[in-house]
């Protein structure tokens, strides 16, 4: 039996999100073209000190329902910054975040977690499992935060392992998994909530070829399978080039390439 309260010291702020249910291996969705999330104007500054840093500046895009998007640039051009304000896990300095309609900025601390849990994903380039729990029990953790019964939380965690082509490593711990394996328990725990959007940081940063083109085919079948819209930040400009859409972030700009 898991208990939360054992969690608090091993779960990074930034994980406190989500994942949702297994999905049917069917195309059971009609695409639909409405943005799912709207960011306008948005800019984000860093102050210390009478020293000002402008770390994003008027950034005005949307994602739709169902869309495959890539952010390209350097290291230190703004793209992890920004990904945190389309999360909700920081405020921007001007400009709004909409996801659905609510504006992220509008909403309450508790309001924006229960939005990271029931309808946004993350992936990032480390996987950051927990280390003392096997990958079943990892991808329970935001169904169990999001208040599903364990047994319920079990099967669908189950479900969603074997999705991902884990089936015989449920009862492995992370480090009794190859690299590949654990970001594909990563991706599990990021949708297993089924969510709308899911934001990727890297997310075959530290995969090689192979592995990287293996976590790529995954989430462009989740996302004809279920629909699930993604935004990713990537280096990798032959991964990028998979994807609906590029787009460039340039000194805090971004450069959208359909416009």
């Amino acid at each position: 039996m898991l208990y939360l309260q054992s969690l608090s010291h091993y779960w990074p702020p930034f994980i406190q999100l989500g994942v949702l249910p297994p999905f049917n291996l069917q195309r059971l969705y009609v695409m639909n073209n409405s943005p799912l999330l709207v960011c306008q104007d948005l800019c984000k500054c860093y102050q210390d000190g009478k020293i000002a840093t402008n770390v994003l500046k008027n950034i005005s895009f949307s994602i739709n329902k169902s869309e495959m998007m890539a952010i390209l640039g350097s290291s230190g051009s703004g793209k992890s910054t920004l990904l945190h304000l389309l999360g909700g896990l920081d405020t921007p300095t001007r400009g709004d975040v909409i996801f659905n309609g609510k504006k992220i900025s509008s909403l309450s601390s508790s309001g924006r977690a229960e939005l990271r849990n029931q309808e946004l994903g993350f992936i990032y380039q480390f996987h950051h499992l927990l280390p003392d729990f096997t990958a079943l029990e990892n991808v329970m953790m935001p169904l169990l935060i999001g208040g599903m019964a364990h047994m319920k939380a079990q099967q669908k965690a189950d479900e969603m392992l074997a999705a991902v082509g884990l089936s015989h490593r449920v009862n492995h711990r992370p480090a009794e998994l190859s690299g590949g394996e654990r970001q594909r328990v990563a991706i599990a725990r990021a949708i297993v909530n089924e969510p709308a959007l899911v934001l990727a940081d890297e997310p075959t940063g530290n995969l090689d070829l192979h592995n990287a083109d293996v976590i790529f085919d995954l989430l462009l079948a989740l996302n004809q399978q279920k629909g699930t819209a993604f935004l990713v930040v990537t280096h990798d400009l032959r991964l990028a080039g998979r994807l609906t859409h590029q787009l460039e972030m340039r000194d805090g700009y971004l450069q959208d390439d359909r416009t």
